[in-house]
């Protein structure tokens, strides 16, 4: 009989190299381009912030899914940009093939459930599939246009596709967007009256910047320190698929709500590395910089959405619900993985033991998913006795 959690980690541990993959448009502030993880994070936060905006009946933890897991394929064949000469048959035909090598690594439940969920995704006949696409095609837009200096080709480029191109759908199935990237085009925003739609979007403009936040841990080879998003990203799959090891039942979308935010403060007051923050002192300071940080980010939304948004990040901070436990344990489960991958990582640069490694992340990960560290602590003591650390 197969382990079925050694198949969820198999895909975890798969899909991470999404990071890897590269996107033709760049971060809003200019400085390289996006990845397809962060990419990913950014689509699910969208989801969230503009869901008033989404047809009646459209069901946003679906469209949130779709989002997190559509890029994946590109695992295999990578990005194709919109505006190149492109066999699209072709490649549509590789991506058949890489969904059904990367979900096949799952058990066959969960892979026919991701398989289908994708396929409705490409498909673009359902209500959820159709508000995910017109998300997926508004964002990059937004992230070049709301530049203060875009790349007038790419600026180009984001006219083509709103006036011809895929974006053109915007206009019936996200007419805000379409209204509001219409008038930036145009060079002339005072018209737009929608005040809510317009703070929403400074919000979501305001989270890219969490692709530049760098945190303890590298990627799984070793290359380089990942960001706040792309860790996001990375952690709401591993909260999705590792759901059914969860403590006590817990409310999915809630789940995902939080882990989509968890981060957001970041922007503000940095990472802070559980193997380098220890001191009361030391916590007691990033728990003010980080409630300063929500204060601020969380208030650039309309009053009432902004005071809910952070209120569910508050109840992930507080760790005593069900959802926030478990979130809280994948957290801390995620990091576990790339650093057996990566050599150590942030355990050699934080000259860690293993006993450290028990205290600090096992207990949280116990706490809300106890037959997943029991799953990982071997491969973690073994590392540690391998590596003369134990």
């Amino acid at each position: 009989m197969p382990n079925t959690l050694a198949q969820r980690f198999e895909f975890l541990t798969e899909i991470e190299k999404l990071r890897g993959v590269n996107r033709h448009n760049k971060l809003l502030d200019g400085t390289r381009v996006e990845n397809s993880a962060e990419h990913s994070w950014h689509l699910a936060l969208y989801a969230l912030v503009l869901q008033n905006h989404a047809p009646a009946g459209v069901d946003i933890q679906r469209v949130i899914q779709m989002l997190l897991l559509h890029d994946v394929v590109e695992i295999d064949v990578g990005d194709h940009p919109i505006h190149e000469a492109v066999d699209w048959d072709a490649v549509a035909r590789a991506e058949e093939a890489a969904a059904a090598r990367i979900f096949d690594l799952l058990p066959a439940e969960q892979a026919s459930t991701l398989s289908a969920l994708w396929h409705e995704f490409e498909g673009n006949a359902t209500p959820d599939a159709q508000f995910a696409k017109a998300l997926d095609r508004a964002q990059p837009l937004f992230q070049t246009l709301c530049n203060p200096s875009p790349a007038q080709d790419h600026v180009a480029i984001c006219r083509e596709n709103i006036e011809t191109g895929r974006a053109a759908v915007l206009e019936r199935h996200l007419p805000s967007a379409y209204s509001y990237l219409r008038r930036i085009l145009d060079g002339d925003l005072s018209g737009f009256q929608d005040a809510n739609f317009t703070a929403q979007i400074a919000f979501l403009n305001e989270a890219d910047q969490l692709k530049s936040i760098l945190r303890a841990s590298k990627l799984a080879d070793g290359s380089r320190y990942e960001n706040s998003a792309e860790h996001s990203w990375h952690i709401l799959m591993f909260a999705w698929i590792l759901a059914s090891y969860a403590h006590q039942a817990v409310d999915l979308q809630k789940v995902l709500t939080m882990l989509i935010l968890h981060d957001l403060v970041e922007i503000d007051a940095g990472d802070a590395p559980i193997h380098g923050v220890v001191s009361a002192e030391a916590l007691a300071k990033v728990e003010a910089e980080e409630q300063a940080a929500a204060d601020r980010i969380f208030g650039l939304l309309p009053e009432k959405q902004g005071q809910n948004l952070r209120a569910i990040w508050e109840e992930f901070e507080a760790s005593e619900t069900p959802e926030a436990i478990y979130a809280k344990s994948i957290d801390r489960v995620q990091p576990v993985l790339l650093n057996l991958a990566n050599g150590g990582g942030s355990w050699v640069d934080y000259d860690v033991s293993l006993d450290q490694i028990d205290t600090r992340v096992g207990a949280k990960v116990r706490r809300g998913a106890g037959t997943v560290w029991d799953h990982v602590r071997p491969m973690v003591a073994d590392w540690f006795a391998a590596n003369g650390r134990a």
